[in-house]
């Protein structure tokens, strides 16, 4: 009979999210193996539906299910389960599993597996939490690696400009460090810590070049990652969500854009300042470039309204040679969203291009 309140549960569903979660009730896999052949003796594929809950295998045909483990092992992965209170042991006066009618009801000394079946929402939830915290490390570690290319293509274009200054060679031997630290399988607070650290020298590297293009420089590379992140969390459901599609424009000084994307300003008709300045000109120019406006409204949700003008703009820079800006700008915004995409190289690929006459920003 089912226990009160437990709806009925797929058994081996229930067994997979328990192998998600296997860490948290202290188990390996050799337990869940034994799971998996006591699950097997239960006749439905729900536990809770009209089967009792009580298998009664013996030692040898649990062994032989669990692919020839040896009795010893066996005994000790069950002893886990149940101190994991996954089972109860029924166990018989003599010590034996069977299952006898006796005056009419069923009586059966075994394993009961009605802990498990009141504790699947229990392991729902665990497996759930395992899941998200494994989405925000994999989210993390691209961001960082994303920041650490981004670190290493600065490094390279500032020594090419001042190579004299040796702190472009203290970036790149950050950047090679990075690198090699992702090699490593890092947790959580390793990769939070990797990001402030890249987080740090990017905007150095931003401050530097910003004063290099333009001394009298005002912008603030924290300012204007600042405003972009409150982009990102007012367009975005939750900072999780944000964060996996985040693509900072921190490292990226204003100056070096207006320097090497100079076609928008023609396009426009007017100078642009700043990166305000930008995003006006390039929502005014995007329906002359053919982009259609789902196409930059998902761009702009996506990459934040800054980095999609900085692509509209590095689109201008090559547009005789590209066949589809809309499909060039739909194929940049779905790298972006699966974290493979940040601007930077962009620009730095264009700014090494040979000079050409053209208006400046």
């Amino acid at each position: 009979m089912s226990p009160p309140d437990c709806s009925p549960v797929d058994k081996w569903q229930l067994l997979r999210e328990l192998g998600q979660a296997r860490r948290r009730y202290g188990l390996s896999d050799r337990d869940l193996s034994v799971l998996q052949a006591l699950l097997s003796f239960h006749p439905e594929t729900k536990l809770g539906g009209s089967a009792p809950l009580v298998v009664h295998p013996s030692n040898a045909a649990i062994c032989e299910r669990a692919h020839g483990m040896p009795c010893s092992t066996m005994r000790r992965h069950l002893a886990r389960l149940v101190d994991a209170g996954l089972l109860v042991r029924r166990d018989s006066p003599n010590g034996k599993r069977y299952a006898r009618r006796i005056a009419g009801s069923k009586i059966a000394f075994g394993f009961d597996l009605t802990p498990l079946l009141v504790r699947a929402a229990e392991i729902g939830m665990a497996a759930g939490d395992v899941r998200a915290a494994a989405a925000r490390i994999a989210a993390l570690r691209e961001t960082v690696s994303l920041m650490r290319r981004d670190l290493a293509g600065l490094a390279v274009f500032g020594k090419d400009r001042n190579p004299d200054n040796a702190v472009w060679d203290q970036m790149s031997d950050t950047a090679t460090l990075a690198a090699r630290d992702l090699r490593r399988k890092l947790d959580e607070p390793a990769l939070e810590a990797l990001e402030t650290m890249l987080k740090r020298a990017l905007t150095t590297a931003a401050t530097m070049l910003s004063t290099d293009f333009d001394p009298a420089a005002t912008d603030d590379p924290v300012t204007t990652d600042s405003q972009n992140e409150q982009h990102h969390q007012s367009s975005q459901k939750d900072n999780i969500e944000s964060r996996n599609i985040r693509v900072t424009t921190a490292p990226l000084p204003f100056a070096l854009v207006a320097q090497t994307c100079t076609e928008i300003a023609v396009y426009a008709g007017e100078p642009i300042a700043g990166w305000h300045g930008l995003v006006t000109a390039a929502e005014k120019v995007r329906p002359m470039t053919g982009i259609s406006a789902s196409a930059w409204e998902d761009a702009k949700s996506v990459m934040g309204a800054i980095e999609a003008s900085v692509v509209v703009s590095a689109i201008l820079e090559r547009f005789s040679e590209i066949r589809s800006p809309g499909g060039y700008l739909r194929h940049l915004t779905r790298k972006a969203q699966e974290r493979a995409f940040s601007v930077l190289p962009m620009v730095l690929a264009l700014s090494n291009r040979p000079a050409r006459c053209g208006s400046q920003l």
